[in-house]
């Protein structure tokens, strides 16, 4: 038994412990002498042992880390042990439960894990629990770092000092210049390429979208940030900003559009949270290269924003069509519906260059865009929304642009161009705009309000637009609010009525979408 002076943890009941097979029932001899790194003999008597929380690891890398065995447990629950036989390349690691082992074994079955790209082979283990003494401090610094971090404590300053040197396999993500839409399914087509990504959960801080995602192998994560801090999406725009998480571990608790475990798929989808659209992540799987283009300083080709918006669950992959960002709207209220409404709603989106009230069908409309992913974007966000008390349809047009009215043609004013418009959002590059596109909410953000304008002021204004103010909050500065109407139409409806109304001294009100609640 001299492997037992290359064991990470020293073992407190002596070599016994070592014999981690040796079974009255079974028959099986103990695979410490001699055993170097596993053999398929082995394998198949190992496979024999029931469910257990300890699990056995083999072919390890020479070099690989506690840290890096631990991690291949993290996803799955806490891990409370762990058991190294460096000179024999081989680890026992100690779930929390069994139930939590059973899923690690179950999800590595079909996913073979990886070590500093070396792949390692995980089995049950005949053994029930590790007794290990404190020998290696380091361990079990590591240890109670995860432990602290899992249970949503501060870990000491030493503990930290473990986790510092132990690289996290979770990065936080923030998108600046977010013109297009992100989506969770497009995250992981990109983070994919370098490793597992297990779990991703998405949200929105201080007005930034931002993910966080775990990788099977901390190495994984390093390679990724290493690859995308700093990259574009899109062409130009949606920046990745990449950092190590201080969380070892996510804890997802929904499969939907805003988080995803990846390990398991029974997960329910919550509460009011669109479930997984399969035709979607079939979408994705198909072209898996789409999003490492080719063009310099791009992840992928612009066309990738429709397969983007389709993520979003909100429209259908639709090949090339709309590449000329020319949308019709139809279902309109034509007795209400006028071009500079349109291009007041459609412009939260992006910049609508022509709009053109069909003559002869006058509850339709044809909307040009900046181009084909600003037409992507309002789609998704605007299909199947009410706007004076009718669901609009929103899809891609076959036209490549609007035409205009031919000279000296009177066709009612149906026809607007505002390509030369000074209200267009998105003209102006690095634009705080670009971060603070959210759909159509009940809830709108309030800018450029002046001074001496009071609370009573705006909720009147706004219950004069034709709606219930529900609550209103200013910010600490008093130039921005937010107003939460009753209903997102009558938000709708107070955006279209009241975005660049002129409150006096030449000081127009901005309104736009916001994703916060008051």
């Amino acid at each position: 038994m001299d492997g037992i002076s290359d064991v990470a943890v020293g073992v407190k009941r002596g070599s016994d412990e070592l014999s981690m097979y040796s079974s009255p029932n079974s028959g099986v001899s103990s695979i410490s002498d001699g055993a170097s790194n596993g053999s398929d003999s082995k394998k198949l008597r190992v496979e024999e042992a029931p469910p257990s929380r300890v699990l056995h690891i083999r072919k390890l890398p020479n070099e690989a880390s506690e840290t890096e065995v631990i991690a291949l447990g993290l996803p799955f629950g806490k891990v409370t042990n762990i058991l190294t036989l460096k000179g024999k390349n081989q680890a026992f690691l100690e779930m929390g439960t069994e139930e939590t082992a059973i899923t690690m074994v179950n999800y590595y079955t079909t996913v073979t894990p990886h070590i500093r790209n070396v792949p390692v082979f995980i089995q049950y283990s005949n053994h029930k629990e590790l007794k290990t003494d404190s020998g290696n401090q380091r361990t079990q610094a590591v240890l109670q770092a995860v432990s602290a971090v899992q249970s949503g404590g501060s870990p000491s300053s030493d503990v930290q000092e473990a986790l510092a040197a132990a690289s996290s396999p979770v990065l936080r993500i923030i998108i600046d210049n977010m013109f297009y839409p992100v989506t969770l399914d497009v995250l992981q087509q990109i983070f994919s390429k370098f490793g597992t990504v297990m779990k991703i959960i998405t949200f929105t801080k201080n007005n930034q979208f931002q993910a966080l995602l775990q990788f099977s192998d901390p190495v994984n994560a390093q390679q990724a940030k290493l690859a995308l801090d700093g990259q574009n999406i899109y062409n130009s725009c949606c920046t990745l900003r990449i950092d190590f998480s201080k969380l070892v571990n996510l804890n997802v608790k929904y499969n939907n559009d805003k988080s995803r475990d990846y390990t398991r798929p029974e997960l329910p989808a919550g509460d009011g949270q669109p479930s997984l659209d399969c035709t979607v992540a079939a979408a994705f799987s198909k072209d898996s290269n789409s999003l490492l283009g080719k063009i310099p300083g791009a992840l992928n080709p612009l066309s990738a924003a429709a397969a983007a918006a389709a993520a979003a669950g909100r429209v259908a992959l639709a090949g090339q069509a709309g590449s000329s960002g020319v949308l019709l709207v139809s279902n309109l209220n034509e007795e209400m519906v006028a071009p500079q409404s349109l291009f007041t709603l459609f412009g939260v989106y992006g910049d609508v260059q022509r709009v053109k009230i069909l003559y002869n069908k006058k509850d339709s409309a044809l909307i040009q865009m900046s181009d084909s992913n600003q037409a992507q974007l309002a789609m998704s966000h605007l299909n199947g929304q009410k706007m004076y008390g009718k669901i609009i349809r929103v899809t891609l047009s076959k036209h490549q642009t609007v035409a205009l009215p031919r000279d000296g043609l009177d066709d009612q004013g149906l026809t607007k161009d505002y390509a030369n418009s000074p209200l267009h959002r998105f003209k102006k590059p690095g634009s705080k705009n670009f971060q603070n596109i959210f759909p159509p909410s009940g809830t709108l953000h309030l800018s450029n309000v002046p001074q001496d304008v009071t609370e009573d002021d705006l909720r009147l204004l706004f219950s004069n637009a034709g709606g219930t103010v529900k609550a209103f909050k200013f910010f600490q500065d008093r130039k921005m609010a937010l107003i939460q109407m009753s209903t997102v139409e009558e938000a709708i409806q107070g955006l279209i009525d009241l975005h660049n109304y002129n409150m006096g001294g030449s000081q127009h009100l901005r309104v736009s979408f916001s994703k916060s609640t008051i």
